[in-house]
């Protein structure tokens, strides 16, 4: 089951178990990329779009539906294959969790009276449904996105994050969010914090201080520092840093740029102290980088 991409947006499949994927899109692109994926009526899918939006295509693009910004579509048809074709929007970002129906149900094999599409009556039909999540959701999906780990352990800990995942997903107390997570009881910080991430990668070169942010998105330093490490698992500025390696990276990749203007494009004054910034994020400098990638 191949992804097909018209275009150079990031994506990323983790693997969880047999028939239990984790799929990872985001187009930091200006224009819209497309992808399309088999996905068989054996499975079920959970698509939860974190920044942006994206459009889901049907029956050749004569039915469609859209995900917006922290809302989920829940989707599956025991009769008909959906195959995946996602027209995702620029400055978009969109994780997937898709797994077999058999391996859905054996999650909930003692709770099936409480997941209500699960119940016999349903068996053999389609469902859908469109929502937003929740705060703490979006906690889950942005360490999912974002997580700063050894390649060793990364099945591990999506795999872990998914289910923390799917539990949330279905349980409707409404408390829920509150006892996951207090600070985010308050959905306005949750904003804040956003606006942080948005204004530190929209200045990656010359990124302001923490005190300058703190005072630009109107929360004090300390909830700052805990609540972006609370929502993205890592310091301000650690986040920044992998963004920066990750978009050097790509420049890299496109064969445009010598190494003084990526350094310069990511705010590295000098070649050396970007040289060093990339080995230590990499284990390799960006000139062996390139000559691993043209097999030299």
């Amino acid at each position: 089951m191949d992804i097909k991409s018209n275009a150079q947006g990031s994506y990323d499949e983790v693997l969880i178990e047999d028939g239990f994927y984790v799929l990872k899109f985001q187009n930091e692109e200006d224009t819209m990329v497309q992808y399309s994926r088999d996905i068989n009526k054996r499975f079920i899918q959970f698509h939860f779009c974190l920044k942006g939006s994206g459009t889901y295509n049907f029956n050749q693009g004569n039915y469609s539906l859209d995900v917006k910004e922290e809302n989920s579509l829940l989707l599956y048809n025991t009769q008909l294959d959906l195959p995946l074709n996602l027209n995702l929007n620029p400055k978009s970002s969109l994780v997937s969790v898709v797994m077999t129906l058999r391996k859905f149900h054996s999650l909930f094999t003692a709770e099936a009276d409480y997941i209500p599409f699960l119940g016999s009556d349903n068996k053999e039909k389609k469902y859908y449904s469109q929502e937003p999540f929740s705060p703490s959701i979006a906690v889950i999906l942005s360490q999912i996105v974002n997580y700063n780990l050894h390649p060793s352990i990364k099945s591990l800990y999506v795999k872990g994050k998914i289910y923390e995942l799917i539990a949330l997903y279905f349980n409707k107390s409404p408390n829920a969010d509150i006892e996951q997570c207090p600070y985010l009881a308050d959905e306005e910080n949750v904003k804040k914090i956003k606006k942080a991430k948005e204004i530190i990668l929209a200045n990656m070169a010359e990124p302001p201080t923490l005190a300058e942010l703190s005072s630009e998105i109107g929360l004090s330093l300390k909830r700052l520092k805990e609540g972006f490490k609370q929502i993205y698992g890592d310091s301000v500025y650690s986040f920044l840093f992998d963004h920066k390696m990750d978009y050097a990276k790509r420049l890299l990749e496109t064969g445009q740029y010598n190494v003084n203007e990526i350094g310069l494009k990511v705010g590295y004054s000098t070649s050396s102290h970007f040289i060093a910034a990339f080995k230590k994020k990499y284990n390799t400098t960006p000139k062996k980088y390139l000559l691993a990638l043209s097999g030299s």
